[in-house]
């Protein structure tokens, strides 16, 4: 085990409800991470088989393992082709299925964007979903892990509009990370693409570091606002997840022990709520945002505090937030 690892097991749980079956639609795998060193299958699976009934992921974009040759609007490709051979070699185990891929392509391409999308598509084996371009424009780059670089108005940009506009023409998915401050930002550019369905990642990233450690109330007041206005987009989804980040200003990453499922439910649990409130359970989906979320929680007690914030929900309800949103929104098999 790793120290990390090792800091993760000082909170050992029971695993709550253990056959509710997860689908789990936002983690990540890459090689050589300055943060994180190498998360690939082994590590998906020690994760995911750690006591919840995770039976299918998606993967979602994060630059790795691009080509180092070629066209240049055509190198994401590799990380297509990088994933789809792990998925491969999750079909022939007894851990989760990797089960859908969403990547990367340049929106603003114009002519050349189906090209981007065809190679993926090829190179996905049949699991290309989607497209995520966030448009993450940090303010304050200095003061952030993970500081999202997009050019400030790209919602706007009206080729990367048409771009978002296609990929729901040729039936895929499109999403962002961004922070809280773009969340109006979104809902423009989802009101400008009704006809593509649009999946908001992490819930707009209300940040907490920084200048912004001590604006907690106030950003959270606005965030509320922004997320209800959002939710009257009838063609966007919500990913509730990712608040475990060190941007998001919990400081659990730099604690003496991770934090216990309790102690995620009375930190996070408004949040959660008030968008499954927005949304409905019907446009929700619980998601790691492994192994970013690692840093500061182990995926035993992160899918132990999902469970716990929606215990009072309906069978039904509880389903669809965990399995059922993610195998429609991804067109993932049952």
């Amino acid at each position: 085990m790793s120290p990390h690892d090792n800091w993760l097991a000082l909170v050992d749980e029971e695993v709550v409800d253990p056959d509710l079956v997860i689908v789990d639609p936002h983690h990540h795998l890459w090689r050589g991470s300055r943060m994180m060193g190498d998360y690939v299958l082994e590590d998906l699976w020690a994760d995911t088989g750690s006591g919840h009934r995770v039976e299918a992921t998606v993967f979602v974009e994060c630059r790795a393992q691009y080509r180092t040759d070629g066209p240049e609007h055509l190198r994401p490709v590799g990380e297509t082709e990088f994933v789809a051979e792990i998925a491969e070699a999750s079909n022939a185990g007894d851990g989760a299925t990797i089960a859908g891929i969403v990547a990367f392509a340049d929106l603003r391409l114009g002519d050349l964007l189906d090209e981007v999308l065809e190679a993926h598509v090829e190179a996905g084996r049949g699991l290309f979903r989607g497209i995520r371009h966030a448009i993450s424009r940090a303010e304050h780059p200095e003061i952030l892990m993970i500081p999202g670089r997009a050019p400030a108005g790209l919602h706007a940009d009206e080729a990367f509009r048409s771009g978002v506009r296609r990929l729901g023409e040729l039936g895929h998915t499109y999403e962002s990370w961004h922070y809280h401050y773009q969340l109006g930002e979104f809902t423009e550019l989802a009101r400008a693409a009704p006809g593509t369905t649009i999946i908001l990642d992490h819930f707009g990233t209300p940040l907490g570091v920084g200048p912004y450690a001590s604006q907690r109330d106030e950003i959270l007041t606005t965030w509320r606002a922004d997320i209800a206005e959002l939710a009257r987009c009838p063609n966007v989804l919500a990913k509730l997840g990712g608040l475990a980040m060190p941007d998001n200003g919990f400081g659990w990453h730099e604690a003496d022990r991770p934090p216990t499922s309790d102690e995620v439910v009375a930190a996070h649990r408004d949040v959660y709520l008030h968008t499954i409130d927005c949304f409905g359970p019907e446009r929700c989906m619980f998601e790691s945002n492994f192994p970013v979320d690692k840093l500061s929680v182990s995926y035993r007690v992160l899918y132990n505090a999902l469970k716990k914030m929606v215990a009072d929900f309906s069978d039904d309800e509880r389903a669809r937030m965990f399995a059922g949103t993610a195998r429609e929104a991804y067109s993932l098999p049952s």
